[in-house]
C-alpha cells in the first residue's frame, strides 16, 4: 500500500526530470545551427572511419575461410594493400575528425561564453548581490569545457556507436546467427549497470562543479583582497579559508572518482564476460561441428567491433552526465531574469534634473524593509544632501534613482515621469555617479577616463583631466596619458583614482549627480584639491550628495537626515542646527571628534 501511494509522486518526478532533460537538450543543439557543414562533415568522417573498421573482419575470414586455403597469394597481397590504403584513409580522416571536430566544439564554446557574457552584463545589480564573482567565472571556464567535450564527441559517439552495434550484428549473424544471439544477450546487463550507476555519478559531477566553483572564489576573493592579507599578516587565515575548500573539493572529487569507478569496473566486468561466452560458446559450436575453424576465428576478432561501440556508449554515458551537467549550471546563469525595459517605455533624451520621491519604500528582501514612506522633492540645479547613520538607507536611495533596483511602493520621478517610463540606458546615460570606491580597469589612463564617453576625442579626455585635476599629473608619468594603471588601478593613490572618476563623469556630462561618500576616505589635503573639482563638476547640475563630514555638505540647498529608512529632518544647515534635533547631534558630535 506503501508503495503504491509513493508511486504518483516518483512518476511525476521522473516525468518532469525527462521533460528538463528534454528541454536542455534542446537548448543544447540550438547551438549546433551555425555549424551544421562542419558537423555533417565531421559525422561523415566518423561514419567513414566506423567502416572501415569493419573491413579488416571481414578480410581476415574471407583470408581464412578461402584464400588461405586456395593458396591465392595474389588477391592476399591485393587484399593487403587495399587495407593499407584504406588505413590511411583513415588516419586522415581522424586527423579531420580530432582538429576540426574540436573546433567545432570550440566555436559552440565561444558562442556560448559569449552569450554569457551578454547576459552578465543585462543582469540586474540584486543579482550580483548574492552570487560571488568567482563562481561565476567557473562556469565560464570550467564547465563549458566539458560542454565543448560533449558537444564534440557526443553526437558522434551516440551515432556512430549505434550504427556500428547494427552493422556488427549483421555481420556476425551471417557468420553464426545463434553465437550472436547468445552474445547480445549479455547486453541488457550492462544497460542495467549502466541506468543504476548513472544518478549518482550525475550527483557526483554536479557536487565537484559547486566546490570547484568555491575554490575560485576562494581563491578570486583571496587575490584581490592580497595586500589587505599582508598587512594585518593573515596568510595564514586564508590559507585555512583555502584549504577548506580544497578539502571540500577533494571530497566531492573522490565521491565522483569512486562513482566512476564503480561505473567502469561494473561495465568492464560485463564486457570481459563477454570474451568468456565467446570463447565457451563457440568452442562448443566448434566441437559440435556447428561453426568452421575459419569462421570461429573471424568471430573471435569480429566481436571486438561489437565490444567496442558497446564501451564507446558507456564511455558516452559518462561524457554526457559531465557535459550536461555543466550546460546545467551554464543554463542556471541564463535563466536568472535579466533588467528589462518596461513596455511602452521611451527614451529619456536629456533630462533637466527634477527628482521626486513620492512615499516610496525598498525591501531587499521580504525581511529586511530598508526605505520607508521616503518623500524628496529636488528641485532642478540644486544640491541636496542626505546625511545620516551607516545603514540607514542613504546609499538605496542613490541606487534606485537610476533605476538599478524597483521599488516595493511608491514613486520616483524625474521631470515629473516616473522613471520606469525611460529605457534604462536612456535614463542612465542622464546620472554620473562617483562613488567612494572606485572602480578602474585595467587599462591606460586614457581609456579609464574615455570609458566616460567612447566616441570622445583625446582632447576632450585633457579637457575633462583638467577640470578633475588630475592632467598635471598624468603629464608628469613617462607614458602619460598611455600609462597603465594596474589591475583596479592599484598603482595610484586614493586621491588619484578618485580624480580619475571624477575625469570621467566630467567626459560623461550627466544633467543628474550622484555623489556616494566620494571624500569620506581622503586626507584632509586631499580632500580639499577633489572637492574643489567636485565644486566645479556640480555646477548647473542636480547633485545628490552623500557624507558624512558634514563640513562638505554645509552650503547644500537642502540636507535630509536619513535613519532606519526614514526621512527624520529636513531643511538647510542654518535651519537644522536652530532645531537642535537629529543633524544638530551629528554635528555637534562630529565637532567634538574633530576637536
Amino acid at each position: 500500500m506503501s508503495e503504491r501511494r509513493n508511486r504518483p509522486p516518483r512518476e511525476e518526478s521522473e516525468k518532469r526530470s525527462r521533460k528538463e532533460t528534454q528541454s536542455l537538450l534542446r537548448r543544447f543543439t540550438a547551438y549546433y545551427r551555425p555549424h551544421r557543414k562542419l558537423f555533417c562533415m565531421d559525422m561523415g568522417a566518423s561514419l567513414l572511419v566506423a567502416m572501415i573498421g569493419i573491413v579488416y573482419p571481414i578480410i581476415t575470414r574471407t583470408m581464412l575461410n578461402t584464400l588461405i586455403p586456395d593458396r591465392n597469394y595474389r588477391m592476399i597481397v591485393i587484399l593487403g594493400l587495399t587495407l593499407l590504403c584504406l588505413y590511411i584513409a583513415k588516419m586522415l580522416l581522424n586527423y579531420f575528425i580530432q582538429y576540426q571536430g574540436h573546433m567545432m566544439g570550440v566555436y559552440m564554446q565561444a558562442r556560448m561564453r559569449s552569450d554569457m557574457f551578454e547576459h552578465l552584463e543585462r543582469l540586474p545589480y540584486s543579482f550580483y548581490d548574492t552570487h560571488e564573482t568567482g563562481k561565476i567565472m567557473s562556469r565560464m571556464t570550467n564547465d563549458l569545457f566539458d560542454v565543448v567535450e560533449l558537444a564534440h564527441h557526443g553526437p558522434e559517439n551516440l551515432v556512430i556507436s549505434v550504427l556500428s552495434i547494427i552493422v556488427s550484428f549483421i555481420y556476425l549473424s551471417s557468420i553464426n546467427i545463434w553465437l550472436t544471439l547468445i552474445i547480445f544477450a549479455c547486453v541488457p546487463f550492462l544497460v542495467i549497470i549502466s541506468y543504476t550507476l548513472r544518478k549518482k555519478m550525475r550527483k557526483a559531477f554536479r557536487d565537484t562543479r559547486s566546490a570547484m566553483a568555491d575554490i575560485n572564489a576562494s581563491l578570486e576573493s583571496s587575490i584581490s583582497g592580497i595586500r589587505v592579507t599582508k598587512a594585518f599578516t593573515n596568510a595564514d587565515k586564508e590559507q585555512e579559508k583555502f584549504e577548506e575548500g580544497n578539502e571540500r573539493f577533494k571530497r566531492a572529487r573522490r565521491d565522483s572518482y569512486s562513482a566512476m569507478g564503480r561505473f567502469h569496473s561494473g561495465n568492464t566486468f560485463v564486457t570481459d564476460i563477454f570474451n568468456v561466452v565467446v570463447l565457451i560458446a563457440g568452442g562448443l559450436f566448434l566441437y559440435n561441428g556447428q561453426i568452421r575453424f575459419g569462421d570461429y576465428s573471424a568471430f573471435i576478432v569480429s566481436v571486438n567491433m561489437f565490444i567496442g561501440p558497446v564501451m564507446t556508449l558507456i564511455n558516452f554515458t559518462e561524457q554526457f552526465e559531465n557535459g550536461i551537467t555543466g550546460f546545467e549550471r551554464f543554463c542556471a546563469i541564463m535563466d536568472a531574469e535579466p533588467e528589462r525595459d518596461q513596455a511602452g517605455a521611451v527614451n529619456a533624451g536629456e533630462l533637466e534634473g527634477h527628482i521626486e520621491f513620492r512615499d516610496v519604500n525598498y525591501a531587499y528582501d521580504e525581511d529586511k524593509r530598508v526605505l520607508r514612506h521616503v518623500d524628496l522633492n529636488i528641485e532642478k540645479g540644486k544640491k541636496f544632501a542626505l546625511v545620516g547613520p551607516s545603514g540607514g538607507g542613504k546609499t538605496t536611495i542613490c541606487h534606485l534613482i537610476p533605476h538599478f533596483y524597483d521599488v516595493a511602493s511608491g514613486q520616483i520621478l524625474l521631470d515629473g515621469k516616473e522613471i520606469h517610463t525611460f529605457t534604462l540606458e536612456s535614463l542612465r546615460k542622464n546620472i554620473g555617479i562617483v562613488q567612494q570606491d572606485i572602480y578602474l580597469f585595467n587599462d591606460t589612463m586614457r581609456e579609464n577616463i574615455r570609458y566616460g564617453k567612447l566616441d570622445a576625442t583625446d582632447e576632450e579626455i585633457v579637457a575633462a583631466a583638467r577640470r578633475a585635476n588630475i592632467h598635471d599629473y598624468i603629464m608628469s608619468l613617462p607614458k602619460g596619458y598611455d600609462t597603465q594603471i594596474g589591475e583596479r588601478g592599484v598603482r595610484l593613490s586614493g586621491g588619484q583614482k578618485q580624480r580619475l572618476s571624477i575625469a570621467r563623469v566630467f567626459l560623461k556630462n550627466p544633467p543628474i549627480l550622484i555623489l556616494d561618500e566620494a571624500t569620506s576616505a581622503l586626507d584632509n589635503t586631499t580632500e580639499i584639491l577633489i572637492q574643489n573639482a567636485l565644486d566645479e563638476l556640480c555646477v548647473g547640475r542636480t547633485t545628490l550628495v552623500v557624507a558624512h563630514r558634514l563640513s562638505t555638505i554645509k552650503n547644500a540647498d537642502e540636507i535630509a537626515v536619513v535613519d532606519d529608512g526614514r526621512i527624520v529632518e529636513q531643511g538647510t544647515h542654518e535651519e537644522l542646527m536652530a532645531r537642535h534635533g537629529a543633524y544638530y547631534d551629528l554635528y555637534q558630535l562630529q565637532f567634538r571628534g574633530n576637536a
